[in-house]
């Protein structure tokens, strides 16, 4: 994120980047890729899946409730934020 300090000032949230080759700081997107990779296989040529395809694919994975969630959907946890 070239823009990182201008994010940080607009949003008032602060932006973090993980070392290289340090996988255990990025929980979050380790475990995202390990549910993507029940849709995509790892390798998977993305231009063989239509749009409405990927929207199906993260609609199913937004809905999913999560344990780290309290066993919400992120949608549900979103659209509670957002209230």
């Amino acid at each position: 994120m070239a823009d990182h300090a201008q994010f940080t000032l607009a949003t008032e949230l602060g932006v973090f980047f993980c070392d290289p080759q340090s996988p255990w700081q990025r929980g979050s997107n380790e475990n995202i890729n390990g549910l993507l990779r029940q849709y995509l296989p790892k390798g998977a040529d993305l231009s063989t899946f239509s749009q409405a395809d990927l929207d199906a694919i993260a609609l199913r994975l937004n809905t999913r409730p999560r344990e780290t969630l309290g066993f919400e959907t992120p949608a549900g946890r979103l659209a509670a934020t957002l209230r």
